[in-house]
């Protein structure tokens, strides 16, 4: 059964039950003031509330802040609930008057290479291990001195459950360019299997033209003067020789022409695998019900600034949903994406940007971009074709078919 569970779901559910297990020796020690004549009593039931209190809000932030972790964009709020969470982890030590919020403290250890960066989560855990040394002095009546290693003790336990978090967390990033590359893989692959067929449609048609054709219209040709040279009986043989002669080579040339018009890459082939399974964004995706492209160097500058267009939007801009529209008319390709990422106050061109722009000027093409802070970001490229014939159509001017695909930023289309 656990088997099935993946690390994040496994870390979620060890902490909410080392959260639940806490609640026991708490309950233990908030009935234990009763039987004391010498404590007062008010005061023993102050504590105990407040404890309780801060116990429910460990777990509360616990429970939220490890939901689709690793799959969702970290917002303030997290950062908020961060700080909740060590925040009661201490306040249960501290009105406990004992070292079950160090225990906790080693649960927040695992969760924050998730939410902070490196020294930043370091630094947390090593101020929240110190903060709890009054407790250490009023409650087990430790020397100061013995207070202080008490508490780097439990600094190196939640320095190796922080290690352990952010080992899990690597690993995911791990996974997840790795199902990253396997989708850009299987898009390539459709691109040069659809770029195969192409050249051997285009190999056959012109050998049947070449050869079959040459040779059909020498044998019409010979035809023709032989029926003028022979009559009665043999005449009829040689003028229906002749008759099927050119329907054979009619034949020939329509099969050649449908070679021909079928020799353009299915773009809607090669460009789906991009948008399954990309992990943390969703992807919706919408493009002509026939997307053909006759050049496969168009094709593959179509291909290559979509992957780095879904790639800045995973990895920059912080994005959950990305919306992809391709049009078509007879001169161009035309692709609006935007994303619901953090933005940025301008487009910075770095490499992604500047690559793409590269790809398209070589042809043509055109990028443009548009950022606001908390806007996303939105780019429009436009990729000239070949020629009249460069796009294919079957119905010229057809609806775009939705794809939506469900997947887990250079930003968003940022640099």
């Amino acid at each position: 059964m656990i088997g099935h569970l993946n690390h994040n779901r496994l870390l979620r559910i060890a902490g909410l039950f080392t959260w639940a297990v806490i609640g026991l020796p708490l309950l233990l020690l908030s009935l234990a003031p009763s039987e004391q004549l010498d404590v007062d009593l008010s005061l023993a039931l102050l504590q105990s509330w407040r404890t309780w209190l801060a116990w429910i809000v460990f777990g509360l932030s616990y429970a939220w802040l490890t939901r689709g972790l690793g799959e969702r964009r970290i917002t303030p709020l997290d950062h908020l609930l961060m700080v909740m969470l060590a925040g009661s982890a201490i306040a249960i030590s501290f009105y406990s008057q004992s070292g079950l919020g160090s225990i906790l403290l080693m649960v927040v250890a695992c969760v924050l290479p998730w939410l902070l960066p490196v020294w930043l989560g370091i630094a947390l855990l090593v101020l929240c291990e110190f903060f709890i040394i009054p407790v250490y002095v009023r409650g087990f009546d430790f020397t100061w001195m013995e207070a202080v290693l008490q508490a780097a003790l439990y600094v190196g336990f939640t320095g190796f459950a922080f290690v352990t978090g952010l080992v899990a967390r690597q690993q995911n990033q791990a996974r997840e360019e790795q199902r990253r590359l396997n989708a850009e893989l299987r898009a390539t692959r459709a691109l040069l299997a659809e770029s195969v067929r192409v050249n051997e449609r285009t190999r056959i048609s012109r050998e049947l033209h070449d050869l079959l054709g040459h040779h059909l219209t020498a044998l019409s040709l010979n035809l023709e003067v032989a029926s003028h040279l022979v009559g009665g009986q043999a005449q009829e043989h040689v003028d229906q020789a002749q008759t099927l002669a050119k329907l054979l080579l009619s034949d020939v040339r329509e099969v050649v022409s449908q070679l021909r018009d079928d020799d353009a890459i299915d773009m809607r082939a090669t460009l789906l695998p991009l948008a399954e399974n990309v992990p943390g964004l969703r992807i919706d995706m919408q493009m002509p019900a026939h997307f053909l492209i006759d050049d496969p160097e168009r094709a593959h500058v179509l291909l290559r600034c979509t992957q780095e267009i879904i790639t800045n939007a995973v990895r920059h801009a912080g994005a959950q949903l990305l919306r992809l529209r391709y049009t078509q008319d007879p001169t161009a390709v035309r692709l609006d994406a935007r994303d619901d990422g953090r933005g940025a106050e301008s487009a910075r061109a770095g490499n992604g940007l500047s690559g793409m722009r590269e790809r398209l000027a070589a042809y043509g093409g055109r990028l443009q971009v548009e950022t606001a802070p908390d806007q996303g970001f939105v780019l429009r490229l436009e990729l000239p074709l070949a020629g009249e014939g460069g796009l294919r159509d079957a119905a010229h001017v057809s609806a775009p078919a939705a794809t939506p695909a469900q997947v887990a930023p250079d930003a968003g289309g940022g640099a």
